[in-house]
Order: C-alpha cells, then structure tokens, then sequence
C-alpha cells in the first residue's frame, strides 16, 4: 500500500463523515480515526483489493461503533440541556426559513443514511455499499428505498414553527411551509 493511495482518498472520507455527523469537527475526528485504523491494521488490507472500499468499511464501523457507544451512554436519549446550549440558534423572525438538507439527513436513521450517502454521494455500486455496510445487496437496496421516501417526506413537511401568541392566546399568523433552494 503506498501512502499516495490513502492520501487521494482523504477529500472523499472527509465529504462522507461530514454528510455522517453533520459537524465538521466531529467529521475530522472521524477521518483522522479511520486513517488511523488503517495505518494500524494495514496489514488487512488485500492487496489489489478496493482500498476505497475498505476505508470507508474502516469509517463505516467506526462510526457505527460511535452511535452504539453513545446510546449507552444515554439509554434512554435524554441530553443535558446545557452540554448542547451552544448549538441553538434563535431564527431571525424577519427570514424566510430555507431546506436546511443536511439537518434532514441527519433525522434519517443511521442505517439508511450510511446507505445513501455512500450510494448518491460517493457514487459506489450496491455490491461496494454491500460490502462496507455488511449487509445483503437486496438490504442496501431496500435501506435506500426507504432512505429516499423518507428524505422526501421531510423535505415536503410544512414548517413547524412557534407562532407567537396574541393577548387572547392564539396563535397569530401562518405557517409558512418549507421551500426547496437548489
């Protein structure tokens, strides 16, 4: 394996965990981990085998093992409003509110994310997503399916925002739905 090798497939790892974690920071973490593995176990690498393939194997199960972790960690998905205070934003009230996709992605569930992501994104055939996802063909197709209806249904939902209440108590104004920017 030479380092050349690893080194033209960094900017693709990187798009893939960003599209992953939805957070640069945590994107890298994860690129600088999987690299890291496969400088350790390079020794289990194929030679003349897909080395695409198997570090993003490397990330996938990295990833993978991330999400399990911290599902222990919090069983039952609660979170410490102040360990998370700094991600929230109060919307600008003046300004339309756009698609945001990557917080769509990011509601999808973790198997069929990995699936689209690696499928749309990278562009590799079902048999590599088979591969790095350890699943059938048929399952990678399937997750897929399901990943792009549900990704439709939450780029059609209306907006669910907060109306301020008048003096009576009920809400004043519209909802005002969701518009795709391409």
């Amino acid at each position: 394996m030479n380092s050349q090798s690893i080194v033209d497939q960094i900017p693709a790892l990187r798009r893939y965990a960003r599209a992953l974690t939805g957070d640069a920071w945590a994107a890298d973490d994860l690129v600088q981990d999987t690299l890291e593995r496969a400088c350790s176990k390079w020794r289990l690498w194929a030679v003349g085998s897909n080395l695409r393939a198997w570090l993003f194997t490397l990330m996938h199960n990295l990833f993978a093992n991330s999400v399990r972790t911290a599902k222990r960690q919090s069983p039952d998905g609660t979170v410490d409003i102040d360990d998370v205070a700094h991600e929230f934003h109060a919307a600008d009230p003046g300004v339309d509110q756009a698609i945001d996709l990557q917080r769509c992605l990011l509601r999808l569930p973790m198997d069929q994310r990995a699936v689209l992501l690696l499928v749309s994104l990278e562009d590799m055939s079902y048999a590599d997503v088979a591969r790095i996802t350890a699943v059938p063909m048929g399952t990678v197709m399937s997750r897929l399916s399901r990943a792009r209806r549900h990704l439709q249904e939450l780029l059609d939902e209306p907006a669910r925002t907060a109306q301020p209440a008048s003096a009576t108590g009920k809400p004043t104004g519209s909802v005002t739905p969701l518009r795709r920017v391409k």
